[in-house]
């Protein structure tokens, strides 16, 4: 019995001390998932929009090794980055990942670099929100026999949750783009202890501190766009900058159904960033034409609610917007069920005033039972102030279930969300996002003296070339400034930004020219990318049209208005290169 009593208990330590060790392991896991998340969010602010992925590569000794991060969409995934970053010793590492990698459909380049790398396991914080990127690369790398385990489904406990909502967190955006056909919206404003955002006079500078006025800044540069209503403009006269002195500038947007505006107002002056304004159909047509004269975009609905614009400028491929309104706006975009999330700097201050403005107008509720209460309050103070965040509505699912075509077609026969003869595209991240001009495909195009140059991007060497032949030392360093950014968005913002500041830096036959041009950089693309040209061969019968519902010249516009011009250029290609195949296969039979 002796005997049998020491093997009894050295069994149990064993299995005490196997327990620990994967305890600890599994401990290990999420410390490294959250890393992962965190780090993933250090591009916010400075390009927009787009998903955020980062990536942690550990050695079987826990050594972090490698990080990386994507810094736009377009560049190199934050696993290439990683990898690179930890060279040799990524064999037998472990990759730890917020999110399912996935940034442009057809591009494996973040797979390919954890497989060739030497990468033995993944931990994957959560699946990809969108339905045709969801569970390929997980797939992809299992086939590549790499141990992948993701959060929720292979790992379970409260506190896998909770790593699991800081990688949610920080996609929150992506998510609800996934999820829902309205952007993330934030409300924000700040008021005094008995629930100001003014004084009766209308007079608000300043309610909070300069601390909070810069975490303000911070939240607008990782927003796509910032929302104020006509009130805002006609009181305050802001500029609405981010300040931050990044890449990134969100959209200035003004919702005015009367379109009763000053002419003089700082909105007016896009220098640094555009304006849209958003009102309703034939409203104050000579101011419209007013504003369109200085560059500002004007919008134009049927009936001005709050839900139709936010659809369209999630159709524009805006992923969050900040509502920085005033009470009467903010209450019909709370009534709209726009409003995802709140953010209320309070200040220790009391202004009194019967007639003072609060934050929120009316709401039509009449007894307290009816207030909506915030999820997932936090509570931080700031210098003096005070700021409540919390949730309106539910984080959604996890691991969205969206049905597909053929889901929803059984559930009901009259809906057919697309019609199969007509292909949209805009976004890189949708289905046929490789498509687009802003695709992370490099090309080499020849520069004036016929030697070949490597472009980032379609969207790079379309940019550039507004500036090429122009004798004016200026241009040429626009031109080196475009190719050396960082991302297509960057470039982009480049090009228009000079075109709009000095048009003399164009070259005077660009309108002449530029289609050409997006012709010999698709055609390059389409060239040498194998698989982007069997997913251009593979839409043969279909219409292609770029969906972008406010570039009326490369798009297609908002109600098909649009010239749609880079659905022509895809079209001819296809056309070409279907010939080319013809005519391929008949000189394979003749031979025969």
């Amino acid at each position: 019995m002796a005997l049998s009593f020491a093997v009894v208990a050295s069994s149990s330590s064993i299995m005490c001390k196997a327990i620990n060790a994967n305890n600890h392991s599994h401990l290990q896991d999420l410390s490294y998932i959250k890393r992962a998340a965190l780090i993933s969010d250090k591009s916010a602010g400075f390009t927009s929009p787009h998903p955020s992925f980062g990536c942690v590569i550990v050695t079987p000794s826990v050594e972090v090794v490698g990080e990386g991060y994507l810094y736009a969409q377009g560049t190199k995934p934050a696993e290439v980055l990683a990898v690179e970053a930890a060279g040799e010793r990524c064999r037998g590492a472990t990759a730890y990942v917020n999110m399912e990698p996935g940034d442009c459909h057809g591009d494996d380049t973040a797979v390919s670099a954890l497989v060739q790398a030497g990468i033995t396991r993944a931990v994957i914080g959560m699946r990809h929100p969108l339905q045709h990127l969801r569970g390929n690369a997980i797939r992809a790398l299992r086939s590549q026999g790499l141990q992948v385990d993701v959060l929720g489904e292979d790992m379970q406990s409260k506190l896998v949750e909770e790593a699991r909502k800081a990688c949610l967190l920080v996609n929150l955006p992506f998510v609800h783009r996934a999820a829902s056909r309205v952007p993330f919206s934030v409300l924000k404003y700040a008021m005094t202890l008995d629930g100001k955002i003014a004084a009766s006079s209308g007079h608000a500078a300043w309610i909070s501190s300069k601390l909070s006025r810069n975490r303000v800044f911070e939240l607008r540069g990782r927003s796509d766009a910032i929302i104020v209503g006509g009130n805002t403009v006609r009181r305050d006269n802001p500029r609405l900058t981010a300040r931050h002195g990044g890449g990134h500038m969100p959209i200035r947007i003004v919702l005015s159904q009367s379109l009763d505006l000053p002419e003089e107002a700082n909105l007016w002056d896009l220098s640094d960033v555009s304006t849209v304004v958003v009102t309703q159909r034939g409203a104050r047509r000579s101011f419209q034409r007013y504003l369109a004269s200085k560059g500002v975009e004007v919008v134009e609905f049927d009936i001005l609610n709050p839900r139709d614009v936010m659809e369209y400028f999630h159709d524009r491929g805006y992923l969050s917007i900040l509502w920085e309104c005033g009470g009467t706006l903010a209450a019909s975009a709370i009534s709209s069920g726009v409003i995802h999330k709140v953010f209320a700097f309070v200040a220790p201050k009391i202004i009194g005033g019967k007639n003072a403005p609060s934050p929120v107008g009316e709401l039509g509720m009449v007894e307290m039972s009816q207030a909506l209460d915030l999820i997932d309050v936090c509570f931080e103070q700031i210098g003096p102030d005070m700021l409540i965040s919390g949730f309106l509505q539910p984080i959604p699912d996890l691991t969205p279930t969206i049905p597909s075509e053929d889901e929803t077609f059984a559930i009901d026969p009259t809906v057919a969300p697309f019609e199969t003869s007509i292909i949209f595209f805009y976004k890189t991240w949708d289905l046929y996002g490789a498509f687009s001009n802003f695709s992370p495909h490099p090309i080499q195009m020849p520069d004036e003296d016929g030697n070949y140059v490597t472009w980032f991007s379609v969207e790079h060497y379309y940019q550039a070339n507004k500036f090429i032949g122009v004798s004016n030392p200026l241009a040429q360093d626009c031109i080196d400034k475009i190719k050396s950014a960082k991302s297509p968005e960057e470039a982009a913002r480049m090009g228009r930004l000079t075109q709009r500041r000095q048009p003399h830096l164009v070259r005077s036959d660009w309108e002449s020219v530029k289609i050409d041009v997006m012709y010999r950089a698709l055609k390059c693309k389409f060239s040498i990318y194998p698989h982007l040209n069997s997913m251009l061969l593979s839409t043969a019968g279909s219409v292609l049209v770029e969906a972008s519902p406010h570039d009326l010249f490369w798009g297609g516009g908002r109600d098909g208005e649009g010239l749609n011009y880079l659905g022509r250029l895809l079209m001819k290609l296809r056309s070409e290169f279907l010939g080319e195949s013809s005519a391929a296969s008949e000189n394979t039979c003749i031979a025969l």
